[in-house]
């Protein structure tokens, strides 16, 4: 009787996965002895998030929102597997050197990757090498090595049949040798990603002390002469600030819950020893900083809010942290701008860059190299252990995560990451208002006779909020009640308190008015190429009877 395994195509499909479980568990080894080394799944994504047709890329932003990552890197094993089970196919069918080829050919992209990456060396390169090698051994070992013919037949006068075979492992040898591959690989794999907890820098992270800031950001409500003072209240310090509203996101967003968007498929993890931050370009002198000589100047403490440009309108691409870290335009002016420096272009250690203006970074805003984040050091998918804060733009031309390097140069000479993908490259954050109360899931139900508390968050970053206004059923615009505010660079709750309201269902919209008292543009937009517009608006239920 025929196995069903052994012979069939499934056996060819099952080299293959075997093989390419077992490469991918060998480079994960490599990834945990050698810091900086990425498994091949890695480099081969992120070239692929850089050369993907914008389209492409938009695309899969609006089918999987922050889960696009993920997704391709659950891709990209899905192609290995793909490619993997074609291999073992022709390996099944004896063109071992074809099954060879095909998986060199694969390790030669991962390798490439590697090299288009930043700062590649050997140690980087190591992975997609020994991967490929410990691919092609499993290949070698499972698969037939060539065709013999065996003699059937019985020992009378019957015909005589002859049966192709294949040399090298019989079933059950194979059987042996498929359970040994998949085991030895998930025990290699295993201490891999034990080894590879040694580089994270949660532990460091935790055990870090930060000089203290010598201007703490205060939580005092300024009276900026727009109506946005304070409310009363008791019950902390940032009780002027936050209404307290069961659905309205709280005034100080927690780290654990600041939106996170980069190009990053896997968080870098980077030593503070082993950081460096270079400053060059057009400067008069070229600065060279370590962590340690960073922590030695002088840090202020700021709430500033930061903004996605891919924040839809209603959208939660949007926070705000308290900041601590050391003034750019400081460091500037001890490098010494040149003039004609007109860009400020920050790259990450991942390979990341943007560009953003020079008189914006040195008009006296509070833009930063920032090593906290709400009292405590950066969290390693924010940043860790330095990054770029610059309140007013969009975090596209400015947010530079584990930044390493600052370069001035001229406007026209260098666009940013996003810029050649479609984006402006001027990115000031637009005016905006959005409602968290009622909430926008199916409406929030009230009764008859109950006040509708409307309520959400409005920002106009560095230019700050004079006025939120709803509107319901298409009524008259009602000014809201504004809570404090420490500075013109975080957003603001609001809420107006709706008494009377009849049953049925309605839909209320929120417009925004920034410090200037130019309000937000009404007209819809998508969110390319320099972020959305137009009015949130939201539908909720009013219930006759309770």
């Amino acid at each position: 009787m025929k196995h069903r395994l052994y012979g069939s195509r499934w056996h060819g499909i099952a080299i293959g996965l075997l093989s390419t479980f077992s490469g991918l568990a060998a480079a994960e080894l490599i990834v945990g002895l050698v810091r900086g080394a990425a498994s091949p799944v890695v480099p081969v994504g992120q070239e692929v998030i850089d050369r993907v047709p914008k389209q492409v890329k938009d695309l899969a932003i609006d089918w999987f929102g922050t889960a696009d990552k993920a997704v391709l890197i659950i891709g990209t094993l899905l192609s290995l597997a793909v490619i993997g089970s074609i291999v073992g196919s022709l390996a099944a069918r004896g063109q071992r050197l074809n099954a060879y080829a095909v998986t060199a050919v694969v390790g030669v992209i991962g390798v490439f990757a590697v090299w288009m990456r930043p700062a590649p060396d050997f140690g980087k390169m190591l992975p997609p090498i020994v991967g490929t090698l410990a691919s092609i051994a499993v290949i070698w070992w499972l698969a037939p090595r060539g065709e013999i013919e065996s003699v059937t037949g019985d020992l009378m006068d019957s015909p005589v049949t002859h049966t192709p075979a294949r040399a090298g492992l019989g079933r059950r040898g194979f059987v042996q040798g498929a359970a040994t591959v998949g085991t030895a690989s998930l025990l290699v794999g295993g201490v891999g990603r034990l080894l590879k907890k040694r580089f994270e820098v949660g532990d460091e992270i935790a055990q870090l002390d930060l000089p203290k800031p010598v201007e703490v950001a205060t939580t005092d409500p300024v009276d900026n002469g727009r109506g946005a003072g304070g409310t009363s209240g008791t019950d902390g310090d940032l009780a002027p600030m936050d209404f307290k509203l069961d659905g309205l996101d709280p005034w100080l967003t927690p780290a654990q819950d600041f939106y996170r968007i980069d190009t990053a498929l896997v968080v870098p993890q980077v030593p503070k020893d082993s950081w460096k931050l270079r400053i060059f370009g057009m400067v008069d002198q070229e600065l060279n900083f370590t962590f340690a000589d960073l922590l030695e100047r002088p840090m202020v403490e700021r709430y500033v809010t930061l903004s996605c440009v891919s924040n839809e309108i209603g959208g939660d691409l949007v926070g705000n942290a308290k900041w601590q870290g050391v003034l750019l335009k400081d460091v500037l002016e001890e490098a010494g701008i040149q003039p004609g420096a007109t860009q400020v272009v920050s790259r990450s250690i991942d390979g990341w860059n943007c560009g953003s203006p020079t008189s914006v970074i040195m008009d006296g805003r509070d833009a930063m190299l920032a090593v906290a984040m709400n009292g405590e050091p950066l969290p390693a998918e924010h940043g860790y252990p330095v990054r770029l804060v610059v309140p007013g733009l969009y975090g596209y031309v400015s947010a530079t995560k584990w930044v390493t390097e600052i370069e001035l140069t001229r406007w026209e000479d260098f666009d940013g990451y996003w810029i050649p993908r479609g984006w402006s490259k001027q990115g000031p954050v637009k005016t905006m208002a959005r409602i968290d109360r009622p909430k926008k899931a199916g409406g929030t139900k009230s009764t008859v006779g109950e006040p509708v508390d409307i309520a959400g968050l409005a920002w106009a970053v560095h230019r700050g909020i004079s006025k939120v206004e709803v509107q319901i059923d298409d009524g008259d615009w009602i000014e809201c009640e504004l809570a404090g505010v420490p500075s013109d660079d975080t957003w603001v709750q609001w809420r107006y308190r709706w008494v009377g309201a009849t049953a049925g269902r309605h839909e209320v919209k929120a417009r925004a008015y920034d410090g200037s008292g130019e309000p937000q543009p009404s007209e819809p937009k998508g969110v390319a190429p320099d972020g959305a517009q137009g009015y949130h608006n939201v539908s909720f239920e009013v219930d006759e009877t309770p």
